[in-house]
């Protein structure tokens, strides 16, 4: 994206960061609100250090030898695939720094007013991850193909087509998610009288035993219908919470036997899709970044033999995957 026009002389970055009458901080006015990134990160990272892809077992049917019987009677012994594993492909992603030997020249002595490394190297980090919380909303398929596959994929909307981790959701029902679409459901669309119905019927229909949604992730209207209707027995809280606790705005919600966090991830140039709620049971759905490439710099500092420059690449690899979709959902119009 080509930076916005300025009217004054010289504003780039030597200029920006050495300037006496600045201030020591630089003001960020590039981060997006990322919220579910940061709680994948944080809760639901499960990193890898190995192989050619990324793959989940998962059991997917159960097993067909149990039988009542009686006295002498012939067991069943046959054998039966209860098993299988989803495939998922190592997305890989960079940014890099780069300062010139003028520029180090030009920011040292008692006129530095902040280390220009450090201040690219901010810059380049919320640049970076705010790609990535972009990624986490996305199909997989921007970037030609090399984005990270994410929740449009995971938790689609249409959850009866396509292959994900390479099983066809088509010919395995156990692999497809909760798709709830308010544009044709007898409620109608989501509004604030209507938005708790919505949240009780989706969550019912991913409850199995102990498990559950755990986490839901809402839109700006979705975020603001459901903060409407609430009554004074639910809390609100500051984004506190045992699972969130990062600064983001969240409600609680209580369905299907548990309290669960409600967080925004619109807000300000949020990544979430317009008009959508995804209800997500993180136990089964992951965040998998590689132990040697979780936003580290690789080669060192990188010079060209005939370039006064030095450059720093910043690398990540991993995906996003889930060993159970029948227990995610979406809620969308």
């Amino acid at each position: 994206m080509p930076a916005p026009l300025v009217t004054s002389v010289d504003w780039g970055d030597v200029v920006t960061t050495t300037l006496e009458n600045r201030s020591k901080k630089l003001s960020d006015n590039i981060t997006n609100n990322n919220a579910l990134l940061a709680y994948m990160k944080d809760k639901s990272r499960k990193p890898f250090s190995g192989g050619r892809e990324i793959i989940e077992e998962l059991r997917y049917a159960q097993n067909q030898t149990f039988m009542f019987y009686s006295g002498y009677e012939f067991l069943n012994i046959t054998l039966n695939d209860t098993m299988t594993a989803a495939r998922f492909p190592i997305k890989q992603a960079s940014i890099a720094v780069v300062i010139s030997g003028l520029e180090q020249l030009q920011n040292t002595g008692e006129e530095q007013m902040i280390d220009l490394i450090e201040a690219r190297v901010d810059g380049a980090e919320d640049t970076f991850w705010n790609q990535m919380s972009a990624g986490i909303y996305s199909d997989g398929t921007g970037w030609s193909g090399k984005q990270i596959t994410g929740l449009a994929a995971l938790i689609s909307k249409a959850p009866t087509t396509g292959l994900i981790g390479g099983i066809d959701r088509a010919a395995n029902p156990w692999w497809r998610n909760v798709s709830v679409n308010a544009n044709t459901d007898p409620l109608g669309v989501v509004t604030s009288t209507n938005v708790v119905q919505y949240m009780n019927k989706t969550t019912i229909c991913l409850k199995r035993n102990q498990d559950g949604v755990n986490l839901i992730v809402a839109d700006n209207n979705y975020y603001l219908a459901y903060l409407s209707s609430l009554q004074s027995i639910q809390r609100i809280t500051d984004g506190g919470g045992d699972k969130v606790g990062m600064g983001f705005t969240g409600l609680k919600y209580y369905g299907a036997g548990k309290s669960v966090d409600v967080i925004l991830d619109g807000g300000k140039n949020g990544q979430i899709p317009v008009n959508t709620m995804y209800f997500l049971n993180t136990d089964f759905l992951k965040y998998r970044p590689h132990t040697q490439r979780n936003f580290k710099v690789v080669g060192g500092n990188r010079q060209n033999a005939n370039q006064d420059a030095t450059v720093r690449i910043y690398a990540w690899a991993g995906n996003m995957s889930a060993d159970n979709l029948s227990l995610q959902g979406v809620l969308w119009q």
